[in-house]
């Protein structure tokens, strides 16, 4: 027999939920830091960070500096090796797009998109931001 939601007083049907809006935005939230993340180190070195939302395409984060746009596409990841399945092109409408990953224990890495991706391929993104501008 099925158990009805009005039978539970109203602070108990706040706390299933809360319980079920964790579990399925778990995920999100661990993106959404990882691109938090990435975006306050970008601002750190004087570029203009703006998230995208889920809908506006392949990237997550677009970056402005000096006249300059980079499209960006986060991903993090606790293993060796990442696979990628989106958009591999190094550019989309003449801007540059990068896949960058973290590793995790501050290996964050910045390449052009390819499907596999391991710890040590791409570059160092604090690096990077330093040897663009």
């Amino acid at each position: 027999m099925y158990t009805t939601y009005n039978k539970y007083p109203e602070w108990h049907k706040l706390i299933i939920f809360r319980a079920i809006f964790i579990c399925m935005t778990d995920s999100r939230a661990k993106g959404y830091r990882v691109e938090r993340k990435i975006g306050l180190l970008f601002g750190k070195h004087g570029w203009r960070v703006i998230r995208a939302g889920r809908s506006l395409g392949e990237a997550d984060l677009l970056c402005l500096k000096n006249k300059e746009c980079l499209l960006l596409q986060i991903k993090s990841t606790n293993k060796d090796k990442f696979y990628y399945y989106g958009l591999k092109d190094a550019t989309i409408d003449g801007f540059p797009f990068y896949l960058i990953v973290d590793f995790g224990y501050g290996k964050v890495r910045i390449l052009s998109p390819k499907g596999i991706v391991s710890k040590d391929e791409g570059e160092d993104l604090v690096s990077f931001l330093e040897r663009i501008h």
